[in-house]
């Protein structure tokens, strides 16, 4: 992808540092941005829309976390950033992980952030879907059934989102997370059904230098429900 065709934002005054805000599958530039403005006065902020979300336009082809980490990385050197502290809420987590284990990194802030697959008990709607999808004369009701059951992001993304969700949700970054040297902070909620908090205790497990800070009866967008709290608590990490 052409980094001209990346739409992002970039204020502030880069006293401390730069902050690269990440946000969400299905989400943009506007659900991070809260998060940036704050700090204006001392970071360097750059908010970006994701390649297939907001203003940007999505990859010829499905991507990989690491295809997004390798786009990101590009994007910085050619904006000559170097060791951000990067913030990332759940999809955009899963490319702070990928980021830092590779290149160097001041600081992360994981928010409801997956790492790997989670096991779900298998419905009847999958059983009866993963049935039918083998008897090749059915295989238009497949289809049928697959638009119709898939889940809201699915069913919502276009055809390259598609594959790009399917690749996404499949990947296991726990390797990556364990290669991350710098300091981690990992907010979540306790009533996140998305990505359970024995997610997050496991992910600070994981990670060598990692602080968990779980929002009681907080949901998926735990650090917009608690927005103060979240923006006291940066505060202090960064310093």
């Amino acid at each position: 992808m052409n980094l001209k065709d990346i739409n992002y934002l970039d204020y502030g005054t880069n006293k401390k540092g730069t902050i690269v805000l990440l946000h969400g599958w299905g989400q943009n530039i506007e659900m991070m941005d809260m998060l940036g403005r704050p700090f204006a006065d001392d970071f360097r902020i750059i908010v970006l829309d994701l390649p297939g979300f907001g203003k940007t336009p999505e990859p010829k082809e499905p991507w990989s976390v690491s295809d997004y980490t390798n786009m990101l990385h590009e994007l910085l050197a050619s904006l000559k950033v170097k060791n951000p502290i990067l913030i990332g809420h759940s999809f955009g987590g899963r490319i702070a992980i990928c980021y830092a284990s590779q290149y160097e990194t001041d600081k992360v802030v994981l928010l409801s952030s997956p790492f790997r697959p989670t096991k779900k008990k298998t419905s009847f709607k999958t059983k009866f879907y993963k049935f039918i999808k083998k008897i090749k004369i059915l295989k238009p009701l497949a289809e049928y059934l697959k638009k119709k059951w898939g889940s809201a992001d699915y069913l919502a993304a276009s055809e390259i989102n598609r594959g790009t969700l399917v690749k996404v949700v499949n990947e296991d970054l726990t390797s990556n997370a364990e290669k991350i040297q710098c300091p981690v902070l990992l907010i979540y909620g306790s009533k996140d059904v998305d990505v359970p908090i024995t997610e997050a205790q496991k992910l600070e497990q994981i990670i060598p230098d990692a602080g968990l800070v779980t929002y009681e009866n907080a949901h998926h967008y735990a650090y917009l429900e608690r927005l103060s709290q979240t923006l006291s608590i940066l505060n202090n990490f960064f310093e």
